[in-house]
Order: structure tokens, then C-alpha cells, then sequence
């Protein structure tokens, strides 16, 4: 496209309900997308699987935010198809580096096995990708994100479109009309992406249980 995306027309599209795409990984195109159905996943609604609560409850994997950003959208570029061209990675780079764009990781000792990224204006997230190298690791990455959106205060969560992956977690769709109406009410409100403190995933999964 003709005009250049600057970090802040990309916080301005997201304000506006509209998100950046190319085709594939080496289209130096970037088109923007407003569907007429919208993915988002309630807050309130997340759901934990029994099996993924005890793996949580098991396992030796930590959570990490903001450690390896970059890493995160490498991650989830190293697939056969994606979106996610040269061009729209040094732009979320910049805003990671702005302050508003943010990762949920999961490592295991050193090395990462699972992250979500997406950018924040106001209270609401506007999911990008995960990515998982371990079975789990990506749902994993996913709950400690819904868990510091809601202690942060943030209200809504855009997950952009949805799959039956995403389905299996919460996900709903709604029209494009309700999408906008609440992320109106969601920019302009204030939310807190980095001051929640640091929770483990036995944590989160002991959580689940008091309230499932």
C-alpha cells in the first residue's frame, strides 16, 4: 500500500477497530482488515480444561512477560503460512519497544515453549498470535494472559477472528456493530498491562479450582 504505517497510524487503526495483514511471509503488502464478524474472548469466561489445569499444576514451566518480545513474534512467523511479513514485525517490535505491545511467555529452564503477543491501548488487547513447541504450552501462555488482563483491568480482549481452537477456550463471535461499541468504551478507559505482580502456573491452575 502506498502509505507508510508508522507506529502511531498502527495504534490509530486499533483504536478504530482495524488490524494490519500481509499475505504471506515475503509480500512487502500490508492490507487492513475489519471483519464483519469479530473473535473476542470474555475475561470472565476463559475456560480451563481439567487436563490443562493438572499439567499447570504439574509442571516445571514458569511464566515470563516482556523477556523475549521479539523471540515471541519469530515464534509465531516460523510457520509454512503467515501473515506476519518483515515489515509488521519491526512495527510491533517498535511499540513492544513503545511500551505498548506485550508478550505472556512460557519457558522451560532457559529456553521459551509457548507465547502469546498483542498490543494495548486503554483497556482493551488486541491478540496477535501464539505460538506453542510444547503440547499445552500455548493454552498455558494464554490463561496467565487473561489472568493479568483481568487484574489489570482491562476489558476486552480481541482475539480477531476465531477458531476451534480458540472456541475451546471461551471464544465467542460477535458482529462487528457490538466489536466496535465496546472497543469505544474499552480505549478510553485506563488498564495496567505491567503492574500486576508475577503469579506461577500452579497459581493459576489453583485459581481454576475455587472458581470452576
Amino acid at each position: 500500500m502506498a502509505e507508510e504505517i508508522t507506529p502511531e497510524l498502527l495504534l490509530h487503526a486499533y483504536a478504530i477497530g482495524v488490524f494490519p495483514m500481509a499475505e504471506t511471509r515475503d509480500d512487502p503488502e500490508i492490507f487492513w482488515v475489519d471483519p464483519k464478524k469479530r473473535g473476542i474472548l470474555p475475561l470472565d469466561g476463559f475456560h480451563m480444561s481439567r487436563s490443562l489445569s493438572r499439567a499447570m499444576r504439574k509442571t516445571g514451566w514458569h511464566i515470563r512477560v516482556d523477556h523475549d518480545f521479539a523471540g515471541v513474534i519469530a515464534a509465531c512467523a516460523d510457520r509454512a503460512e503467515t501473515w506476519i511479513n518483515e515489515e509488521i514485525r519491526a512495527l510491533y517490535v517498535e511499540l513492544h519497544r513503545r511500551g505498548t505491545a506485550h508478550s505472556v511467555e512460557i519457558w522451560d529452564g532457559d529456553e521459551m515453549v509457548g507465547g502469546v503477543y498483542g498490543v494495548t491501548r486503554g483497556a482493551a488487547f488486541f491478540g496477535e498470535s501464539m505460538f506453542s513447541r510444547r503440547t499445552d504450552a500455548s493454552k498455558m501462555a494464554l490463561a496467565a494472559c487473561v489472568d493479568r488482563l483481568r487484574r489489570g483491568g482491562f476489558q476486552l480482549f480481541d482475539t480477531q477472528f476465531i477458531t476451534d481452537h480458540l472456541q475451546s477456550l471461551g471464544a465467542e463471535e460477535i458482529t462487528r456493530k457490538d466489536y466496535h461499541a465496546r472497543l469505544r468504551k474499552a480505549v478510553l478507559t485506563d488498564a495496567d498491562f505491567k503492574g500486576p505482580a508475577a503469579v506461577t502456573l500452579q497459581e493459576l491452575a489453583q485459581r481454576n479450582t475455587q472458581t470452576s
